[in-house]
């Protein structure tokens, strides 16, 4: 048995053995990259937990909308170079059209585009930033909180990591849900199931997490029904 953390090592022992069940806890888009077959039936030697839900951006922009009603026009952060990027911006689009949001998307693949994105938001001033999902984007973490509050930008990010770094709002998956889960597979895998005939599931955790010490720097008020859906308060 095989437990793979990410899309890259699940993808690594899958190259590495086509017998060997191995169960994947974070692939963001599993169907696009070719970890499985099938959703509902992956066949093969792989299954596991998406780390996407199709719906995630719409909640993620509502969030930021309610926290923030007067944004208008919102700069958005992704990497195209991923393959699910393309899927999470056509969400994003669909859920700023209903909320009457102007969308202004950046693309970021590395440093030299995060700082050229930095430049164009201090110069056309958007109402708020909106982080798309994404491991390089994560890794500049620090980065882009320390940005966004020096230019007193409010921001929805993806992932709690971003709160606890000092972002104002982050709604996402729960991670350690997702290890949960992915141990019932396993235990269902070592008792005889095939890894194949398990379907890949969606997350069904998440967290909401709301930076009150970042709000009050930035001279923002969260409205209380808002506080009240928080998983954690950072004050």
């Amino acid at each position: 048995m095989i437990v793979a953390t990410s899309s890259p090592l699940a993808l690594a022992a899958r190259n590495a053995t086509k017998t060997i069940p191995i169960v994947f806890v974070t692939a963001a888009d599993p169907l696009g990259q070719g970890l499985v077959a099938a959703i509902a039936r992956p066949g093969g030697n792989v299954t596991g937990f998406s780390l996407l839900a199709p719906e995630i951006v719409a909640r993620q922009l509502q969030i930021l909308k309610d926290a923030v009603p007067t944004a208008s026009r919102v700069a958005v952060l992704s990497n195209p170079a991923n393959s699910y990027t393309a899927l999470l911006i056509k969400e994003t689009e669909t859920a700023a059209r209903s909320l009457r949001i102007r969308l202004q998307p950046l693309a970021v693949r590395g440093t030299a585009d995060l700082d050229g994105a930095f430049s164009v938001i201090s110069k056309e001033r958007p109402s708020a930033l909106f982080v798309l999902f994404d491991p390089v984007l994560l890794g500049h973490r620090m980065r882009i909180t320390e940005f966004a509050n020096k230019n007193r930008l409010p921001a929805m990010y993806p992932h709690k990591e971003y709160a606890e770094a000092g972002g104002l709002i982050a709604y996402g998956v729960d991670l350690r849900d997702n290890f949960r889960r992915a141990a019932t597979s396993v235990a269902k895998i070592l008792k005889g199931a095939k890894a194949g005939d398990l379907p890949v599931e969606q997350p069904t955790k998440f967290d909401l997490v709301i930076n009150l010490k970042t709000a009050k720097a930035l001279g923002l008020t969260i409205p209380q029904s808002l506080l009240q859906r928080a998983d954690q308060v950072i004050e």
